[in-house]
């Protein structure tokens, strides 16, 4: 594939190597030290390293280098591309003309217009931030992150990934805290990183986050309003066959599948996301595309085009794609596992155990504090992926568990009870030495546990608990955050330790130890769906909210916000904001699954039922008619499914005044409950009803696609 030309046709994957594409359509560094003269290029790199304003001049430069090479590939309109505070992307398509002279135009592409935006500030989500008359907004090109081409029917588009800020400055998206957190946490760790003899000049938080998703019929997904309109099913009576046999879980990817997947791939590769892996998850037409590892700002926004990636790429294919944490009730739902860790400018991971007693130690140290952090803040780390959609799938016995817990394995679980019995282990033994000269701890030397919610997976860590729909930028965030102070605390006990006249060794010795006394509780290998595990998480005294009214309580608490306003990555104000926001989106949620499913219940299904009814008491009459004996079984079942329907009326009529009830509490918090609780039991008491009644009613007369339908085999 020419550099020059963006080809909508679909290129083979066996044709064309990856490596020859592979970011065709992004204006990376690549392409920029190609096309730029060596003074601007070096002046953008030092900019970028230093975290600098970049000159006029500058920003003149690449903003007509990058219009120049987005028209050599087609390009007519140019966007600045935003992750506003809706969890969607946002973009607004200008043209490149201008006028030049009376009834002509001409192409023009200024950096002032590559740097600064102006979008509406008011129609977004804000939370108080910015009010109706307030409109004014602004999006800021984020260098870091690389310019890339979207193509349309009928033209491409230049994007241009850039934060959104308000008139006075304030995050109005989910890029600025972001890019924030990953400057509170490189800070802490250059510093730790000195203080154990390794000079670096930045960490870099880094992220490879796993997409699970759902494939549906597109015409049947169109049947289904609740689809259209909850993203999820509001009801449906389990399928004969689910994924009891266990045998989608990487099986063999059917043909209409793995074209879609091939699609996908190939947008991906394109737009320089590096998509390693894709399979067939464990519920029937559920599966997954990951990733290989990037810089967690850089990931975040590559997670966010690939949700919009498979959507796209799912019409062409008549696929609806379900990015729902649990469209189906009774199989597996959908979760995004984000495994983070750090790494230096020069690529080292520091959450690798290294091959050496000071790798150890460097190692042991930052492990120490992720731990310390998750402990502390692990009612946080639950908040943070508390909404409506990861309510149905948190704590079921198929995703991790809501009480916030990390898995280290058995080989490092032994470590840290030897570090702290005061014991070193050498080669497996354990003695009493005083100064540590840690074992090297090998890469993968333990099993996995798929149960556990922040589990430790050889070099990383992978938050499980994250939801499929879910952006990426706040779980990152928070993980940065709570790290980054966990590390100032060790930092700063490590300076005592050191004007105390102990050595490096020593003294990471006697910091770690107490980190893992400290922390031991947050460790957990046994299986965390688990009766036993609820009980003994309260015995530590672990946090555990059940669901999201329960967990913004802790997201609202004092101690929790001071991890974000002390180390400036939100303002009180930036916080107070994304509360309410978060308060509103979920109520609007529950809200709109109520009014879908009362609809359809009222419209849809009630009367099909009723249809049915009739049709088979008129059949019992004329079988009577006609001389035949009709068996009480028959009368008694007629009876049970029209005293069904009765309730199903009655169950309706409720969750309409629950709805109501709702809609009408003024107090925000009150009102979260109020849907939380009341709405969401009058919902699922109607649901159960209807999915009795699914069971007994004339298929022909059922008005909606039928599980077993949408879970059937792709072919």
């Amino acid at each position: 594939m020419a550099k020059a030309q963006v080809s909508s046709d679909i290129v083979r994957l066996d044709q064309v190597k990856v490596s020859q594409y592979f970011g065709c359509n992004t204006f990376n560094e690549r392409t920029m030290k190609e096309r730029l003269s060596k003074d601007t290029y070096k002046a953008f790199k030092s900019a970028l390293k230093k975290g600098e304003r970049l000159p006029a001049e500058v920003a003149h430069a690449i903003a007509n280098s990058m219009k120049d090479w987005a028209m050599e590939h087609g390009a007519t309109h140019f966007t600045h591309w935003f992750l506003p505070m809706t969890g969607a992307t946002a973009e607004k398509h200008d043209a490149f003309i201008s006028w030049d002279e009376p009834g002509q135009v001409v192409e023009r592409f200024s950096g002032s217009m590559l740097i600064q935006g102006e979008p509406d500030a008011s129609s977004f989500p804000s939370g108080g931030l910015r009010a109706t008359f307030e409109a004014r907004g602004y999006t800021a090109w984020d260098p870091t992150s690389p310019a890339f081409l979207m193509e349309g029917p009928l033209g491409i588009t230049l994007c241009i990934p850039t934060a959104f800020i308000g008139y006075h400055g304030e995050a109005l998206d989910q890029k600025v805290p972001l890019m924030r957190s990953m400057d509170v946490v490189s800070k802490a760790a250059v510093t730790a990183l000195a203080m154990l003899g390794t000079k670096s000049s930045s960490v870099v938080a880094q992220c490879g986050p796993e997409q699970e998703y759902f494939l549906v019929d597109a015409d049947l997904a169109k049947q289904r309003p609740d689809l259209l309109f909850a993203n999820r099913t509001l009801q449906g009576a389990r399928p004969p066959k689910g994924q009891e046999l266990e045998d989608h879980y990487f099986g063999s990817i059917k043909a209409r599948v793995l074209g879609f997947m091939q699609e996908t791939e190939l947008e991906c590769f394109k737009l320089g996301i590096p998509a390693k892996t894709r399979h067939n998850e464990v519920a029937p037409n559920q599966f997954e595309i990951a990733p290989i590892y990037e810089a967690a700002n850089l990931a975040s926004d590559h997670n966010q085009l690939l949700m919009e990636i498979l959507k796209t790429t799912g019409e062409r294919h008549n696929l609806a794609v379900l990015l729902h944490e649990k469209p189906f009730a009774g199989v597996n739902g959908s979760g995004k596992h984000v495994n983070w860790s750090l790494a230096t400018d020069e690529g080292h991971n520091l959450l690798e155990p290294g091959h050496t007693p000071e790798e150890n130690l460097q190692f042991l140290y930052f492990l120490a504090a992720t731990l310390k952090g998750i402990h502390r803040h692990g009612g946080l780390m639950r908040a943070t992926i508390a909404f409506a959609g990861n309510d149905h799938r948190l704590g079921a016995n198929e995703a991790p568990p809501a009480i916030m817990s990390a898995f280290l394995g058995q080989q490092l679980n032994r470590v840290l009870d030897a570090i702290e019995a005061g014991e070193d282990i050498v080669s497996g033994a354990r003695q009493s030495l005083g100064v540590a000269n840690f074992m090297t701890i090998e890469k993968d030397a333990t099993d996995r546990n798929r149960t556990s919610p922040f589990a430790f997976t050889g070099n990383k860590f992978e938050f499980r608990a994250v939801g499929s729909s879910q952006a990426i930028a706040m779980p990152l965030t928070v993980i940065n955050a709570v790290v980054a102070e966990a590390l100032n605390e060790l930092n700063a006990q490590m300076e005592v330790e050191l004007k105390s006249g102990k050595d490096v060794k020593a003294a990471v010795q006697a910091v770690v130890r107490a980190a893992v006394i400290e922390t031991k509780a947050i460790r957990f290998e046994g299986n965390g769906y688990s009766e036993e595990w609820k009980q003994e998480a309260a015995r530590r005294g672990l946090p555990h909210a059940k669901d999201t009214v329960e967990a913004l309580k802790i997201w609202e608490d004092e101690k929790v916000q001071a991890v974000f306003t002390k180390s400036g990555i939100f303002t009180a104000e930036e916080l107070e904001a994304r509360t309410h926001i978060r308060h509103e989106q979920y109520q609007k949620a529950l809200s709109i699954e109520a009014q879908v499913l009362r609809e359809m219940a009222e419209t849809q299904l009630l009367p099909s039922i009723t249809a049915d009814l009739g049709a088979r008491a008129s059949a019992l009459v004329k079988v009577a008619a006609a001389g035949i004996e009709v068996p009480e079984s028959l009368k008694s079942a007629l009876q049970a499914q029209a005293h069904l329907a009765g309730v199903a009326q009655e169950r309706i009529e409720e969750l309409r005044k629950q709805l109501a009830i709702a809609e009408s509490v003024e107090s925000i918090h009150a009102r979260t409950v109020a849907f939380g609780h009341q709405v969401r039991q009058a919902q699922d008491d109607l649901r159960d009803v209807l999915d009795t009644l699914e069971e007994s009613c004339d298929a022909d007369l059922w008005p909606v696609p039928k599980y077993r339908e949408m879970l059937a085999p792709l072919s």
